[in-house]
């Protein structure tokens, strides 16, 4: 079968094929006389296993560990399990990194105001200089809260509705 047909057999693009065969992740090709590419139905059932494995988050490593687990009919399953429960630890540990920045996020939000001034805690965080959080930085002064209308420029919207002098 040449690639596009690799492709549809396998649900990996013909993109993705030519990268994995560049990369080492599957052999090269065979080649027809007039240098196309040529693959079996054991190319397209590896390619099968390479498109599930990425579909569950596998890096090109672990696939690569994983494709020479498969291939070898005398493979431990304790080392399939390692490899598969190592990459469950980093899925949590990312997990609970995007649950710790969901958690900064949400915190931030609700003490916006949401409104029209300019002032904005979100992207007070955001400028704040790296690792001056407020964990790592000294006890400051605390913040007096702005007058609005006095202490704090008017937003855009109500600078333009502003009469102009002159």
């Amino acid at each position: 079968m040449n690639i596009g047909q690799a492709a549809k057999a396998s649900g990996v693009s013909a993109k993705m094929i030519r990268y994995y065969e560049g990369i080492g992740l599957i052999p090269p090709a065979a080649r027809s006389e007039a240098g196309y590419r040529c693959y079996t139905q054991q190319d397209a059932h590896t390619l099968r296993f390479i498109r599930r494995s990425r579909d569950l988050g596998f890096t090109v490593e672990q696939i690569a560990e994983l494709l020479l687990l498969w291939r070898d009919g005398e493979r431990a399953s304790a080392d399939v399990k390692r490899v598969a429960l190592a990459h469950v630890a980093e899925l949590e540990d990312r997990i609970s990194g995007l649950q710790a920045m969901a958690r900064t996020l949400r915190d931030l939000a609700s003490s916006c105001h949401g409104n029209d001034r300019p002032d904005c805690p979100i992207i007070e965080e955001l400028a704040e200089p790296v690792g001056a959080g407020k964990d790592s930085a000294p006890a400051a002064s605390p913040r007096r809260t702005p007058r609005f209308g006095t202490d704090t420029p008017a937003s855009p919207r109500a600078r333009r509705s502003l009469p102009r002098n002159g």
